[in-house]
């Protein structure tokens, strides 16, 4: 029997100034069967929290990241995916945000996070739509080139895998 943890998440789209996404590699702890991907910051939600608040949290405790200018939620998605043994069913909302860029450090990974991450990068654009190495969100590279460009959508794009707009 797997366990399902549904839950709402917040991420995060994070540039430096120079318009570089920050992105972190990690890998199934588990299931060495799986490639690794990279992903952008985020996870669940508290009780009450706002998304924009988990974003900034969850920034912080994988990335490090504290001195942050938060946008309005640009994407949302509907998820389900198995991690570590667990099945997950998240709502997630994604909101951008900029920076003065910086290195990547956790500063509070939960035991599951700290055997996952292996490791943090600044890329470009170009670089994003480049590689074939899998990226999370999964439509990032059909999505990422409009935010790049400066188009902030007025309300929240479904990007969910199996939703084509």
């Amino acid at each position: 029997m797997v366990f399902t943890l549904r839950r709402p998440a917040a991420r995060v789209v994070l540039f430096d100034r120079d318009g570089r996404i920050f992105l972190m590699r990690a890998s199934d702890p588990i299931d060495g069967s799986k490639p690794p991907w990279w992903e952008i910051p985020g996870g669940g939600m508290n009780w009450g929290e706002s998304s924009s608040d988990a974003a900034r949290r969850e920034l912080y405790e994988e990335a490090g990241f504290a001195e942050v200018e938060m946008g309005p939620c640009i994407w949302v998605q509907h998820v389900e995916f198995d991690f570590a043994g667990y099945h997950f069913d998240s709502d997630e909302r994604i909101h951008v945000a900029w920076c003065d860029g910086g290195e990547w450090r956790p500063m509070h990974l939960e035991a599951l996070e700290a055997a996952a991450f292996e490791g943090a990068d600044w890329w470009t654009i170009d670089e994003v739509l480049a590689t074939d190495e899998p990226l999370l969100p999964t439509r990032l590279r059909e999505f990422l080139p409009a935010i790049v460009a400066g188009d902030i959508p007025d309300e929240p794009i479904d990007i969910s895998p199996s939703v084509r707009n």
